[in-house]
């Protein structure tokens, strides 16, 4: 059985959508940023700090080749940035999550702990910087994927049973 991967710009509810999908089907979830988190001990924000952008890429690279060779009929859920790896279509098939960057920002803004949410995404840490990211990553996200899905006005279990229509 394939995997199913979901993309999509920090915060659009990546690992929110995961987790309704275990709820809904057998699948089990692994999480790239949680993977490389657990090979570092150390969080994102972290790596990020310590050692820079370029060296947290190649952490994903590697958990990239690990996941083909390794992990089948497996839901993952990836960091921001994760689908610029140069294997992603041989992981599995790819979902881009997708929903214009102020119903994002607003989203994570409205959230009970927005605060701890924001705190965790370096790239986040300055506004227009993030919506420059978010206007370059969402065509390419698209280029990406092998289904896009439209997140705006859908709840997560609405999100999750289109995903699992459309992905198996």
């Amino acid at each position: 059985m394939k995997n199913i991967i979901l993309i999509g710009f920090m915060g659009v509810g990546k690992g929110s959508v995961a987790r309704e999908i275990v709820k809904l089907s057998d699948l089990v979830a692994l999480d790239t940023d949680d993977i490389i988190e657990s090979m570092e001990n150390r969080t994102i924000k972290k790596i990020f700090a310590q050692e820079g952008e370029e060296y947290f890429r190649a952490l994903e690279r590697k958990v990239a080749l690990w996941l083909q060779k390794e992990v089948k009929g497996t839901l993952i859920s990836t960091g921001g940035g994760f689908f610029k790896v140069p294997n992603l279509s041989k992981i599995g098939t790819v979902v881009y999550l997708s929903a214009p960057f102020e119903t994002i920002y607003n989203r994570i803004l409205a959230h009970p702990n927005a605060e701890k949410k924001l705190r965790k995404r370096p790239l986040f840490q300055d506004i227009e910087k993030a919506r420059k990211l978010y206007d370059e990553r969402s065509v390419l996200y698209k280029k990406a994927a092998d289904i896009v899905i439209d997140v705006s006005d859908k709840d997560i279990p609405e999100v999750a049973k289109e995903i699992l229509k459309k992905a198996k």
